[in-house]
């Protein structure tokens, strides 16, 4: 495992010399490091310019699939919300960090999130959700084949 962190740390460096928070990540599955990367937000004014975000569009690249559900990830900081929530989706089963943010360094967020409710002709909201429906029933029925 020391030795993923070398790894992580040698990515975060990279960050750190273009003026990103030094980050760095590894994806591995069955002890092989799939891919490696690190911060980039900065450097290439990317907003999801972020270690672990960097790192599972790399494995999912180099897998061939976005399902990354065998697969750790290794990264220096404790991921952010943002991040949590793209590992989530990616189904990677298991994290490990080296260091918690700092207190003063906590997530800042004054988004207010508004679920709206549309009635016009039509009703759109429930042929939305009719779409939906549709759309998973019929993944379903594929996988069970």
């Amino acid at each position: 495992m020391v030795h993923f962190f070398d790894i992580c740390i040698e990515e975060a460096k990279r960050s750190y010399q273009h003026d990103d928070v030094p980050v760095g990540a590894i994806i591995v599955k069955d002890n092989e490091i799939i891919a490696k990367s690190h911060n980039t937000r900065q450097k290439n004014n990317d907003i999801l310019g972020h270690a672990e975000i960097n790192v599972i569009k790399k494995a999912a690249k180099a897998l061939n699939r976005w399902n990354l559900s065998d697969c750790e990830l290794y990264v220096t900081l404790k991921p952010c919300s943002m991040c949590l929530e793209v590992i989530k989706q990616a189904k990677i089963c298991k994290v490990f960090y080296l260091l918690d943010k700092l207190d003063y360094k906590k997530e800042f967020n004054k988004c207010k999130m508004c679920k709206v409710n549309v009635n016009q002709e039509g009703n759109i909201e429930q042929m939305y959700s009719e779409m939906l429906s549709d759309f998973f029933k019929e993944k379903r029925r594929k996988n069970m084949l």
